[in-house]
């Protein structure tokens, strides 16, 4: 009896497990009406200049300074944060950007409510900068 008891929670350990870290490994993926958003601005200089600042307060503890997803605060993180760097990252239009830092994806917060769409949109100019720094 009890190692019928043992086994049935073991089975159940692993199932929950299982199950855990299937959703843990899925892709943050934006919708693809994501895509169609137009970034207003796009190329804007200044704009990426306070897209940093937002990046470095909201963004670097996680993704850090340069963006390669290994901020201080990324070690105790339930999953690793995005490298913005990367060409995943990179390839994704300004939309799908804006869309997942509105959005966010556990354990990363949403910010739609927390920044203005301005910043979201600097945000975005100043990640897309981080792929020249990669080089």
């Amino acid at each position: 009896m009890l190692l019928k008891k043992k086994l049935i929670f073991l089975l159940s350990y692993l199932i929950l497990n299982f199950l855990f870290l299937s959703a843990q490994m899925k892709q943050f993926v934006a919708p693809k009406t994501a895509d169609a958003l137009v970034n207003p601005l796009k190329g804007n200089n200044p704009a990426t200049i306070e897209g940093k600042k937002t990046y470095v307060t909201y963004c670097a503890p996680c993704h850090g300074e340069k963006g390669k997803g290994d901020g201080v605060a990324s070690a105790g993180l339930s999953k690793p944060p995005a490298d913005h760097t990367s060409s995943a990252v990179q390839q994704q239009t300004d939309g799908a950007i804006f869309w997942k830092i509105s959005e966010g994806n556990t354990p990363m917060p949403g910010y739609k409510k927390g920044l203005s769409e301005t910043q979201i949109w600097q945000l975005v100019n100043y990640i897309r900068t981080l792929s020249k720094a990669k080089k």
